[in-house]
């Protein structure tokens, strides 16, 4: 977009949602997800997607996947990224994205410092930093991820993290930074209590069965996963979720470890349903220091005993209140499995449902949107002064 043609709108209190993002919208149903369709509620909200290399000719397509919301997928030809900078052809494209749907006011939201270089010429009402992760400490990170994410700092004049470890690391950086730990739809997941079809996927594995769903990349510790197989054979490990950043041969084989591929949001509970415990079997690295998982919640309201390794944002609050068993080692973890399968108290699921009354996406949402609609209130008013 021209800053001539930007400067002259009229600020508005009503604007649209930019937000862009490392994380492919149809990839994994998680946290971006369940604040953007909120979001989409009251306004038009476009998420803009890494780029995809193709041998056609650059273009974008734009997915209208609910109401509002509209999934932004950057096409750039093979010659064109051989032949000009990325960065230029990412810029050039989302203004054709502000020209094409005549996008004014609008508020941008960041899930990755790397949009920066492509961004930083707009000038929205607001900007946002979700900060889900230390992405700085994942696999195959962009080397200048830490010097954008200070660029981002300095522009964003919001910051969220996805966890209370996030926001003790971030919180000295940015005047404005609050901690959104993971949320959850408990109704949704708060079917598994209920389900009694077993999945056919699921069906000829023996019991007890220990589940785990999510991404399955250098975050997981495949060691202690085989170890804790060793150790019980009779135990059954089901691992739902794509595999990425690691090779398949990378994984642990064994006759009681079975991997299930990806599953949609939808069918979730479903799974959970059929088994006995839920895990986290976690690796405790860089890439993990700062994760709030957001199935920790999701496997509580299934009602499931849940045993994990001591990731901080498990630890504190659920560890401490005794809803999460944890476990650093194989031993220990085949010690809090044998206990979790004890486990069938009303009471504490009477507890669970009391602590996951106060964490609700819908609560989440109001809260982020209050702040922003704040921050753009004041802009809003210091333009008509």
């Amino acid at each position: 977009m021209e800053k001539g043609i930007e400067n002259t709108v009229l600020l508005s209190e009503e604007f649209d949602l930019i937000c862009l993002s490392h994380l492919r919208w149809d990839f994994v149903y998680q946290r971006p997800q369940h604040l953007l369709s909120r979001f989409a509620k009251n306004r038009r909200v476009f998420f803009f997607e890494e780029p995809i290399f193709i041998d056609g000719d650059t273009h974008l397509e734009i997915s209208l996947r609910e109401n509002n919301l509209s999934v932004v997928v950057p096409h750039i030809s093979h010659a064109d990224r051989d032949n000009k900078n990325v960065v230029d052809v990412q810029r050039e494209l989302l203004d054709d994205l502000f020209n094409s749907q005549e996008i004014n006011n609008f508020v941008l939201w960041f899930y990755t410092p790397m949009a920066i270089n492509f961004a930083a010429h707009l000038e929205p009402q607001a900007t946002v930093f979700d900060c889900m992760d230390e992405l700085s400490a994942f696999k195959f990170a962009p080397p200048e991820l830490i010097e954008n994410e200070r660029r981002l700092f300095k522009k964003a004049d919001l910051v969220f993290t996805g966890g209370q470890s996030l926001y003790e690391a971030k919180k000295h950086q940015h005047g404005q930074v609050f901690a959104f730990p993971s949320s959850i739809d408990a109704e949704h997941f708060k079917q598994a209590r209920t389900i009694t079809e077993e999945r056919a996927e699921q069906k000829s594995i023996p019991r007890p069965r220990f589940g785990y769903y999510g991404v399955i990349d250098e975050r997981i510790d495949i060691r202690l996963l085989a170890e804790i197989a060793d150790l019980r054979p009779d135990w059954q490990f089901v691992m739902v979720g794509p595999v990425v950043k690691i090779s398949d041969e990378d994984l642990p084989r064994r006759e009681n470890i079975h991997y299930l591929g990806g599953k949609s949001y939808q069918d979730l509970p479903a799974f959970l349903a059929d088994w006995d415990v839920a895990i986290m079997p976690f690796a405790i690295n860089e890439s993990t220091r700062f994760i709030s998982p957001t199935k920790t919640p999701e496997y509580l309201a299934a009602g499931k005993p849940v045993v994990s390794t001591p990731i901080r944002d498990v630890v504190r609050p659920y560890g401490e209140m005794n809803l999460v068993h944890i476990a650093s080692t194989a031993e220990e973890f085949v010690a809090a499995g044998e206990k979790a399968l004890q486990e069938n108290d009303a009471k504490r699921l009477l507890e669970i449902d009391e602590f996951l009354a106060q964490m609700s996406w819908d609560k989440t949402w109001q809260q982020m949107n209050g702040l922003i609609d704040e921050v753009v209130r004041k802009q809003v008013k210091s333009s008509t002064a």
